[in-house]
């Protein structure tokens, strides 16, 4: 069984309704623990409530070469 944690999270809006969140996650199982970086689309019900979008979000190698790489990626398009 996997095990997820949240370490940080930052949420940024947009639209109406919706928003992107980047988080740093923990997976642990009885082998061991990864470290990654999730990034997740979602969107707010009329109540205020978080969700999830289902199929809409990635997960990235907590290494720092790859994080620039993207980051520097996003800047250029």
């Amino acid at each position: 069984m996997v095990e997820f944690e949240t370490k940080k999270a930052e949420e940024i809006k947009f639209g109406r309704n919706s928003f992107i969140e980047i988080a740093r996650k923990v997976a642990k199982t009885d082998e061991g623990e990864n470290e990654f970086i999730s990034i997740s689309k979602g969107f707010f019900l009329p109540d205020g409530a978080k969700r999830f979008s289902r199929g809409k979000n990635v997960s990235v190698p907590n290494e720092k070469e790859t994080i620039e790489a993207i980051a520097k990626a996003l800047k250029s398009v």
